[in-house]
């Protein structure tokens, strides 16, 4: 028996060949219809705006720890209206804060989780030729591209770009100059590109899995891919729904958000949070699929608990949806409605706590590689931790109240967003770049970009949460100018010394991706020796994904001989 056929297919069964029709250069890389090319372009935007983000973010912090200090060489590059002899205007603050929160979330984390590895690893996990609407998926990938354009062309209009937080609260929001329009339009774009998204994934694993394939059969990063597609078709609709009652309040003079013509602000703030809580698990799902096959693999173990996690991920998903006011507990709202959403939101870390204990018995006494792939998804599983942990701190209302709109929310996010969902991101692109090109990562230097990265994001947000236990309040453009907070100044510049440290470091990827993409060295078919579908496949793989049609005989974490885990294992293991 093959290494392969130890536990998920038999490949005797009938070959089906795949011919690739001869398309054109443009056919082929930019309007294509092959999930995996798709895949790659989502990869590749995203993780240019991703560092777009961060450099958006290196601005603001120099802002806060050397506030009315010229910004050496950048300060020279930016027009008058943002900058005076380099020396940012508030104005301009307001903006990069908004743009910088935008970009992050709508332009780098839920595109790269959801866009860029739900294409290309879904098909070929579940044993399929391609997605179920190619053409859909391709245009899934046009209505995302102009979203991040549209949205930073802000900066060049009169009045400059979005200034209202990415939250957009009414009626600052629609009083804003016309960077906030080209904001909202696009949104609009981001959100119409995840519906379609989201169909495609939802039909392609209900309809399109190998034979055997069931459900229960599934990979984790499957199954958090398909319940994120629920989220997003169930809320994104909501999202996109009220930018569009906002752009009619901008430019058509209706009222829906403006209390002088009837409108209800508040209405606004739960029609958005009814999205933008689901978004926090739309972000942080798929990670933890993701973590939860490469802890399998180089734990050289079955996944503990398989079926707990699936309800896991599923419990999560629904209490994500009856949490929303807790981001209103200031709003004014009844406080017996307060207390149901208080409580709903502890209920979360029940399923959470499944997780993360079930991560750990996978790892228990399992024999560990610590490979790049591993070491960012332990990281994963570490600053989740210490981000839902801060979390359930603020889900009690009393507490909430003192912390909201400073810099403990702030950190907070970062842990659970950043600390989260980009060491799940590092821990996929390691874990899958044989597969995706042929080649693999060099390991020193994956090594060395996650040490590097760990420390420095630790120093970089940490220490947020001591502002904000501190007082130090959010979106402020100048704390020196609080007598209060003035104490708190050496920690403000020890966070944006490390954030620049974090910036600078994230160099060693570029330079190991682009490395490795044209001469990392060429990776066979399961370099990670791992269980799961996509890695019976060539790398990369071809046109229809699989020589012949699979037909699944175990799950990647069921044992091959009930009793017997060695049997788990790869004959060159045994």
């Amino acid at each position: 028996m093959q290494e392969n056929e130890v536990l998920i297919m038999n490949t005797t069964v009938e070959h089906q060949t795949h011919t690739e029709h001869k398309l054109s250069f443009w056919q082929k890389y930019v309007f294509s219809q092959d999930h995996k090319v798709i895949g790659l372009q989502f990869l590749f935007t995203t993780l240019f705006f991703f560092f777009v983000g961060g450099l958006l973010a290196l601005l603001l912090r120099w802002q806060l720890a050397f506030p009315g200090k010229p910004m050496p060489v950048l300060g020279q590059l930016f027009p008058d209206s943002m900058m005076v002899g380099g020396i940012m205007l508030p104005e301009f603050y307001n903006s990069l804060f908004t743009m910088h929160a935008s970009v992050m979330i709508f332009f780098a984390i839920i595109p790269i989780l959801v866009g860029a590895f739900g294409n290309f690893v879904i098909p070929l996990q579940i044993g399929a030729p391609d997605m179920a609407f190619p053409k859909l998926n391709m245009l899934s990938y046009w209505f995302f591209l102009p979203a991040p354009f549209i949205a930073l062309t802000g900066f060049f209009l009169p009045g400059g770009a979005a200034a209202t937080g990415w939250t957009a609260y009414p009626p600052v929001s629609i009083l804003e100059p016309i960077g906030q329009t080209f904001w909202i339009i696009a949104v609009i774009f981001v959100g119409t590109s995840s519906i379609m998204g989201a169909l495609n994934y939802l039909t392609t694993i209900l309809n399109m899995r190998a034979p055997g394939m069931s459900l229960f059969r599934m990979p984790l990063t499957t199954w958090s891919i398909f319940i994120t597609s629920i989220l997003t078709l169930l809320a994104t609709p909501v999202l996109t729904s009220v930018m569009i009652l906002l752009l009619f309040d901008r430019t058509l003079g209706t009222h829906f958000f403006l209390a002088e013509g009837g409108g209800h602000a508040l209405l606004y703030q739960h029609l958005f949070w009814f999205y933008s809580h689901p978004a926090v698990y739309i972000m942080i799902l798929p990670g933890m699929g993701i973590v939860s096959d490469v802890i399998s693999t180089f734990s050289r173990k079955p996944l503990f608990g398989y079926h707990a996690m699936v309800f896991a991920l599923m419990g999560i998903a629904f209490l994500g949806f009856i949490v929303w006011g807790h981001h209103m507990f200031q709003s004014g709202m009844n406080p017996l409605v307060g207390t149901s959403f208080m409580v709903s939101t502890m209920l979360i870390a029940v399923p959470s706590a499944i997780k993360t204990f079930n991560w750990l018995g996978t790892m228990w006494r399992g024999s560990i590689r610590f490979t790049t792939p591993m070491l960012n998804a332990i990281a994963f599983v570490s600053m989740f931790v210490i981000g839902g942990l801060s979390g359930i701190f603020m889900a009690s209302t009393p507490v909430d109240i003192f912390i909201t709109d400073t810099y403990f929310i702030v950190g907070h996010i970062h842990y659970v967003l950043f600390g989260g969902s980009m060491f799940a991101a590092f821990s996929g692109i390691s874990y899958w770049f044989p597969k995706m090109f042929g080649r693999s990562l060099n390991e020193f230097l994956g090594k060395l970009h996650f040490i590097g990265t760990f420390i420095f994001f630790n120093c970089t947000f940490f220490p947020m949460h001591i502002l904000g236990i501190g007082g130090h309040m959010r979106r402020i453009y100048d704390p020196t100018q609080y007598a209060h907070l003035q104490h708190l100044q050496p920690i403000n510049v020890f966070i944006t010394l490390s954030a620049y440290l974090l910036g600078v470091w994230q160099l060693i990827f570029v330079f190991n991706f682009v490395k490795s993409l044209f001469w990392g060295k060429k990776a066979d078919r399961n370099p990670w020796q791992s269980n799961t579908l996509e890695w019976v496949a060539p790398s990369p793989p071809p046109h229809g994904n699989f020589e012949t049609i699979p037909t699944v005989y175990h799950g990647p974490y069921e044992y091959s001989v009930p009793g017997k885990s060695k049997d788990w294992l790869p004959q060159n293991e045994q």
